[in-house]
């Protein structure tokens, strides 16, 4: 296991996003990146530093203690980080960008390959950039978990709504609205009840379902505020849908659109656009 020392006075970093939902990627093989949480904020700060949702450190499962025991299925670990410094464990979106960014930077073959998460393995298919085409990018989410309690609320702006526990390896509260508008600017975080129902935060989304296998939504995510696009936000919405039948549905964003296909066995496999567009370095 690599011990973590001196960091270099300035790191590679690559800018990335997925429906509009954009992160930094920083590739870190041999784990030697100590990381805080004000670099974080620092980098992820829109006026001051580079910008984004969140941060994507990209690590070899051995070099990187919290993935070693995946090193046998997985070569690389995403280290993901809101922009407020706290740690995630899944990010649907971001692993996307993640496997994006490891196919064209040479680290991984185009094709279909596992990444190590907080939140456990999770496979991505990443097809070969063309010359004006990123291509979509497929990750195989799981089951989706409704691990409960009931009885939650979510409220925000004038109103409030009941809410549904769903868990994609990182928990959401899916609330179904009449108007996406009704939710107001979410310049605040939406006030979740029980407080005890999400001891560490909670992603909320706001749903309107438009058809059987069609829905929009806007979400505030933890640790973050409102963002263009949630992957696991879209997976939750549609978990969330009283006996959704095997499909594909369609989920629609301010930043752009995901495909979710709910299997047989209750898996569910999201695809959307995943696209590297800056690449530099950063001084830390």
């Amino acid at each position: 296991m690599t011990t973590l020392v001196a960091r270099p006075a300035v790191q590679p970093f690559a800018k990335g996003h997925g429906a509009g939902n954009d992160f930094i990627v920083l590739p870190d093989p041999d784990g030697r990146l100590a990381l805080s949480a004000a670099d974080v904020m620092r980098l992820c700060d829109r006026r001051t530093g580079i910008g984004a949702d969140g941060i994507l450190r990209a690590v070899r499962c051995t070099a990187n203690s919290e993935a070693a025991a995946l090193a046998a299925d997985a070569d690389w670990f995403m280290d993901y980080r809101n922009a407020d410094g706290t740690q995630g464990q899944m990010c649907g979106n971001g692993i996307r960008v993640l496997g994006r960014y490891l196919v064209d930077a040479g680290h991984c073959p185009p094709g279909t390959f596992a990444l190590a998460t907080r939140a456990g393995l999770r496979t991505v298919h990443v097809t070969r950039r063309s010359a004006d085409f990123d291509g979509p990018v497929t990750v195989d989410m799981g089951k989706p978990h409704l691990p409960g309690p009931t009885g939650i609320t979510v409220s925000a702006g004038e109103r409030a709504w009941p809410a549904l526990h769903v868990d994609m390896g990182n928990p959401h509260a899916v609330a179904f609205v009449g108007d996406l508008t009704h939710p107001g600017d979410l310049t605040s975080p939406p006030v979740v009840t029980p407080a005890s129902a999400y001891p560490h935060g909670v992603t909320v989304e706001f749903v309107v379902r438009r058809g059987p296998y069609d829905l929009a939504l806007r979400v505030h995510e933890r640790g973050v505020g409102e963002t263009r696009a949630c992957g696991t936000g879209a997976c939750a919405a549609v978990a969330a849908i009283l006996h959704n039948a095997v499909g594909t549905y369609t989920v629609a964003m301010p930043g752009g659109q995901l495909s979710i296909a709910v299997l047989a066995d209750g898996s569910m496999k999201l695809t959307g656009p995943a696209a590297i567009v800056a690449s530099g370095m950063v001084r830390l």
